[in-house]
């Protein structure tokens, strides 16, 4: 590395607490090496994919693009990228997407223009710029040089550090970029929509600086909020011993219509009162969840585990519950089984036939630790809501 606002960058960069993954295609590959060979790259890379080849591209994006080069698919790129981040970062740490693809000198002449599209994507922005390299005036290794200060400087600013230095551009290059910014509305609305799988309210502060990686998640609807969930969890992180424990409401209902972004929102304020944090996502059913947060354990009620081992819910098979439920168990997931009355009885995790395949996935927690019987649904009932 032989500029030294190179090195400042990246450390600038490193030193900033957005984490990130980046997909680069075709050219930037330089930016890697800088990145990567800086101390406290950990603090920043999650994850680098170049999926260099047709069938790599076509496997990373799950289509055939129309064009493999083009501010579409760099687009494309970044949302994956960021979508990727969420579920390797840190809880609550900000997450940034790169998506980068060029088209540069290569051994035969190319008929079209050397050209590069890249994108960043952060929770509330969405940046693309595009250029366009005068042919002939550069090695294959000079125009990878190029498109490699350009991203570097894109991902710090991404990274809310301001990049100042004399581009290489000459006046025959073309350049050009937009940015689109997102309000919470529009985030939550992309959760709706299946654009972006979840988004998180760091409430209880000190998420930046949270090192565990391991989430403690109690999923519900929370309509409302009571004591007995706040207990719970609580418990629940005594019995684990460490992890980042946090709530998490489903947007989308597997029986009813998706809550309004209103809905999410006043449910959202019952944990900033409270200062917890809360997860929201689109996924209704935990076989889902599991592959949003691997290595989590899941804060459960004996109800839930009822649903969970009932081959009813997995079109009458018990093959196929046994197969979801294990590639759950092949994601690192645990169950934490509060007792909760299950038709009109309290029952414990004791008082159900696990599977043996699957027995060491669910951790009863005690009823002597945790015994509330009010559900949110007699509370609304008693407040005739």
């Amino acid at each position: 590395m032989t500029e030294a606002w190179i090195r400042a960058l990246v450390e600038a960069i490193h030193a900033s607490p957005t984490q990130a993954v980046l997909y680069l295609a075709g050219g930037a590959s330089q930016v890697l090496g800088w990145l990567i060979s800086v101390p406290g790259a950990s603090n920043t890379v999650l994850e680098t994919v170049v999926p260099y080849s047709r069938m790599s591209m076509i496997q990373l994006l799950n289509k055939i693009p129309t064009q493999f080069c083009s501010q579409q698919t760099a687009e494309e790129m970044a949302l994956l990228a960021y979508n990727r981040a969420l579920k390797l970062s840190s809880p609550g740490s900000p997450v940034l997407g790169v998506g980068f693809t060029g088209s540069l000198v290569s051994t035969r002449p190319k008929l079209g223009d050397h050209r590069l599209y890249f994108s960043t994507r952060t929770s509330d922005r969405l940046w693309v710029s595009t250029v366009t390299l005068s042919k002939g005036l550069r090695t294959r290794e000079q125009e990878d040089t190029v498109s490699s200060q350009l991203l570097l400087k894109a991902i710090a600013n991404a990274c809310k550090i301001p990049a100042k230095f004399d581009s290489e551009l000459t006046g025959s290059d073309l350049a050009d970029e937009f940015e689109r910014q997102f309000n919470e509305d529009q985030e939550l609305q992309q959760i709706i929509n299946g654009e972006i799988c979840f988004k998180i309210y760091p409430f209880s502060g000190g998420a930046h600086t949270s090192k565990e990686e391991r989430k403690i998640i109690l999923s519900g609807s929370f309509n409302p909020l009571h004591d007995g969930h706040l207990k719970l969890l609580e418990v629940a992180l005594s019995i684990c011993g460490h992890g980042y424990p946090c709530f998490e409401l489903s947007a989308i209902n597997a029986d009813k219509p998706p809550l309004s972004i209103s809905q999410i929102k006043d449910r959202v304020k019952q944990f900033e009162k409270v200062g917890k944090t809360i997860i929201i996502s689109n996924q209704p059913y935990f076989y889902k969840k599991a592959e949003l947060f691997p290595g989590s354990a899941f804060v459960i009620g004996a109800d839930t585990v009822a649903r969970l081992i009932n081959p009813k819910y997995y079109n009458g098979s018990h093959e196929e519950m046994l197969r979801i439920l294990s590639d759950c168990k092949r994601t690192g997931c645990t169950f934490l089984v509060g007792g909760r009355n299950v038709d009109g009885a309290f029952k414990v995790l004791e008082d159900f036939d696990i599977p043996e395949v699957l027995r060491d996935m669910f951790i009863p927690i005690p009823a002597e630790s945790f015994r509330m019987d009010i559900s949110s649904t007699e509370m609304r009932k008693s407040r005739q809501v």
